[in-house]
């Protein structure tokens, strides 16, 4: 059994193969916005590598957001497109859950983050629970500014920042701790375990229904 995964949810993009519990390949690029022309091809590329074939596909895990207007259309459009012609299970899991998952769980508040245009970060607030993380509701924006002034107490904070966005929130050394930016980036081979966990737990999606998660900031237009 194998699962493929996509990320379109930004410039940075991946895709992983997942199969008996363990990750195939995986593939991480910033695409600048290209995933039409990219994605297909870089897939193809990626089965070849591991010589199979677009039939051993068996399911579907597709980062549906928050992220660019754009990119996350295209992902999702795809991930429906190959779930609806091979009638196989689609899986959708929250870009923010992504990153945090990828982060040790520590005894403190985890903010996830990554772009949203415009200046803007998408944050996603965690707590740890049992060994891992559990969101505390549903995302929000904000500006580098306003998440330093949101945090209050010793704070991880990982995810997609700009160099100036890191330094922002490190003057708050106190408070704010800053994992490198190789650890802040979303890995798609934890997308694709997040989806086979949920895909093998009977926790699927109906394809069309599916949508992407969007963060409408009021005089913000989306990406």
């Amino acid at each position: 059994m194998i699962l493929l995964a996509l990320d379109t949810s930004t410039s940075q993009t991946g895709l992983a193969l997942y199969g008996d519990d363990q990750v195939l390949g995986e593939l991480s690029w910033h695409s600048h916005y290209r995933q039409t022309v990219e994605l297909a091809p870089a897939i193809d590329g990626l089965l070849q590598r591991l010589n199979l074939k677009a039939e051993a596909i068996d399911a579907i895990g597709v980062a549906i957001g928050p992220g660019s207007f754009t990119s996350l259309r295209v992902g999702l459009a795809l991930a429906k497109g190959l779930a609806m012609a091979r009638h196989i299970p689609l899986v959708g899991i929250p870009t923010l859950d992504i990153l945090a998952a990828g982060i040790p769980v520590v005894d403190m508040p985890l903010a996830a983050v990554l772009q949203a245009g415009r200046g803007r970060l998408a944050v996603g607030w965690y707590h740890a629970i049992s060994g891992s993380w559990h969101p505390d509701g549903p995302a929000t924006t904000a500006t580098a500014e306003e998440l330093v002034n949101q945090v209050k107490s010793p704070t991880l904070v990982c995810g997609e920042m700009k160099p100036e966005e890191r330094q922002k929130l490190a003057r708050k050394y106190r408070n704010v701790t800053i994992p490198s930016p190789a650890n802040c980036v979303r890995r798609p081979g934890i997308l694709a375990e997040l989806a086979w966990n949920r895909w093998k737990a009977g926790e699927i999606d109906l394809g069309a229904p599916l949508a992407p998660i969007y963060l409408h900031t009021k005089g913000v237009p989306q990406a």
